[in-house]
């Protein structure tokens, strides 16, 4: 200890040190005999958890944001700059969520029973900021670190999860409790810094400080050559001469000697970037990327927790055990268990000690049951479009949809080969179409004002989700749901409770080849990206020869239909442009 805190002490002697923290964090750095003002930080931690790939990144971010509005404010106040301010965050974090400081007494108590009996992780981030200025401009330099400490709570009776509570403690502190006060009781181990679950992970601090202001020279590198975990091909000295092997032979390469200097001097070089590599010095942290790269396993675990019926499970229902919804899904139990904590990751359930339950989220969208429920297009993309963007690169290469390979079998007409090839694949594929237009029927309906319209025409309109919505948008239009006679039969299991709107009309035909009903407006919704050009252009030539003269839709209202397909929207919805190459439209 003496040896990280001798430096320490010798660097801190002079500088002016702004401590961005409160009063835990002035405490721990007392010991050090640091000259220091305590300076409030006003930055407002809101900053978005889910944006983060790991929780101790959210901590060094936000002890970094701390540190940076002090040196500014400062820098503003006085005209000058300081020497170095030191910014902390502590969270909790427990089940994959990330506890701070309680907004209330209840919230302490939720906060306090998801401990309860359990291990949790209590991360500290630290930013150290070398501050400086020229012509009046701050220039700042930031080096971060973050520390880990693992503390395991006792079960905790309801009276004393209260008493705490109402002791007031909690309520400034990160995941509700203070190690160093009362909250010690709560404590049954601690594995690791114990400062740092106070607040401020003192040991780390200082080796950070001797490797920022006492970086080892070159000669104490090749010094430890020996001890450090670096090959023996690429050592900096002749271990020859240390070892006892022996006097120099006569004769040597010169070519090989200065071969092996470059080396030397080389490793050297690599060695001291190394050492001197702060959190500045390396590229952004590619959270985003690492997200897409691993987003598909996100998209399969809900997939099968759906697919498996979870979320009808605990829909309404108190919370239950990983192992009594396993019996029920006829699943193993530590299998089970692995699928519900990913799920409680992704926010669509609730851990805590009693079990798993639903979120609102999971409720609305997730339970089979739902008026807006999209299970049905889940398992559409589980059964079929899953298997379909596996063949992504064949459908890139050539140009071709890939229903023949995920299907096994040549495809002749699309919907009749792949979609509708039996009564269980046609039912699931119009709950997908009838869960995505419930979604946005009403956004489609009221898109632009249709009440000159007194009759309409929803081509290819499934379960007829969409007539519903414009008749009840408009009470005068009369509206007829147009789609193949297999579709019409089975629409009737998608129908409300509630009596049919009078003013909606189911009709059976090919819109390819049969009469179109007549109509004043006709609509294609989720229906032109299933085909090839050919026939795109063939069924709106058809649409167009069916409207009624002087009705027929403009070619600038063409235009700007197919902008708000591949336009700018495209770009704030990543899932919108993987449309445009997905391998059931790529050829038709």
């Amino acid at each position: 200890m003496g040896f990280v805190l001798c430096p320490s002490l010798q660097v801190s002697g002079n500088p002016r040190t702004l401590l961005a923290r409160g009063f835990r964090a002035r405490v721990n750095t007392s010991l050090l005999g640091l000259r220091f003002e305590v300076v409030p930080s006003k930055f407002k931690e809101k900053l978005d958890k889910a944006s983060f790939a790991t929780p101790y990144g959210y901590a060094m971010e936000t002890a970094k944001q701390k540190a940076l509005e002090v040196a500014n404010r400062m820098h503003q106040k006085d005209l000058r700059a300081p020497d170095v301010v030191i910014g902390a965050d502590t969270i909790v974090t427990v089940g994959g969520l990330i506890l701070e400081k309680p907004v209330d007494k209840q919230d302490a108590y939720r906060m306090l029973s998801r401990l309860s009996g359990r291990e949790h992780s209590v991360f500290t981030g630290v930013a150290i900021v070398h501050c400086s200025s020229k012509d009046h401009q701050l220039h700042t330099r930031v080096s971060e670190f973050y520390e880990e400490t693992k503390v395991k709570f006792s079960e905790l009776s309801e009276e004393l999860l209260w008493e705490y509570v109402h002791s007031g403690e909690p309520m400034d502190k990160a995941g509700g409790y203070g190690i160093q006060a009362l909250g010690g009781m709560l404590v049954e181990s601690v594995h690791g810094d114990f400062l740092n679950v106070v607040g401020f992970p003192l040991n780390h601090f200082c080796k950070q400080l001797v490797k920022l202001y006492y970086p080892p020279r070159p000669e104490d590198l090749r010094r430890r050559v020996k001890h450090d975990s670096i090959p023996a091909a690429d050592t900096f000295e002749d271990l020859s001469d240390v070892e006892g092997g022996g006097p120099e032979p006569a004769q040597r390469d010169a070519g090989s000697r200065d071969e092996k200097a470059e080396a030397g001097e080389a490793g050297q070089a690599a060695a001291q970037a190394e050492c001197h590599r702060t959190q500045e010095t390396l590229p952004l942290f590619p959270t985003r990327l690492l997200e897409l790269i691993e987003g598909f396993m996100l998209s399969k675990a809900l997939f099968t927790a759906c697919k498996l019926k979870v979320f009808d499970l605990l829909k309404d229902e108190a919370p239950q055990k990983a192992m009594d919804i396993a019996s029920k899904v006829d699943a193993s139990a530590y299998g089970t268990e692995r699928l519900l904590d990913i799920c409680a990751a992704m926010g669509l359930l609730e851990k805590t000690e009693q079990g798993y339950s639903n979120t609102e989220t999971a409720n609305v969208y997730l339970a089979s049951d739902g008026e807006y429920s999209l299970h049905g297009f889940i398992m559409h993309n589980n059964d079929l479009t899953w298997n379909l963007f596996t063949y992504l690169e064949f459908a890139i290469q050539e140009g071709t949809n890939q229903h023949h390979r995920a299907l096994g079998k040549k495809v002749e007409d699309l919907f009749q080969d792949a979609y509708y090839q039996s009564p269980e694949t046609r039912l699931r594929f119009m709950r997908a179409m009838h869960s995505m237009m419930k979604l946005t029927a009403c956004q489609v309906a009221t898109a632009f004002n249709l009440s000159h319209f007194s009759s309409a025409c929803d081509v290819g309109g499934c379960t007829g989700a969409l007539a519903r919505e414009l008749a009840r948008e408009y009470p005068r239009m009369q509206v007829t749901v147009f789609d193949l006679p297999d579709i019409i039969e089975l629409a009737a299991h998608f129908q409300p409770p509630r009596p049919q709107a009078v003013q909606i009309h189911f009709a059976a035909g090919d819109f390819f080849r049969d009469p179109l009903p007549s109509a004043e407006l006709y609509v294609l919704c989720r229906i032109l990206h299933d085909w090839p050009d050919d026939k795109v252009h063939k069924l709106l030539s058809r649409v167009a020869e069916s409207c009624k003269p002087g009705e027929s839709p403009s070619s600038d209202s063409l235009f700007l239909l197919r902008r708000s397909i591949l336009g700018s929207s495209v770009t704030r919805r990543p899932g919108a442009v993987a449309h445009a190459c997905h391998p059931s439209a790529l050829g038709g």
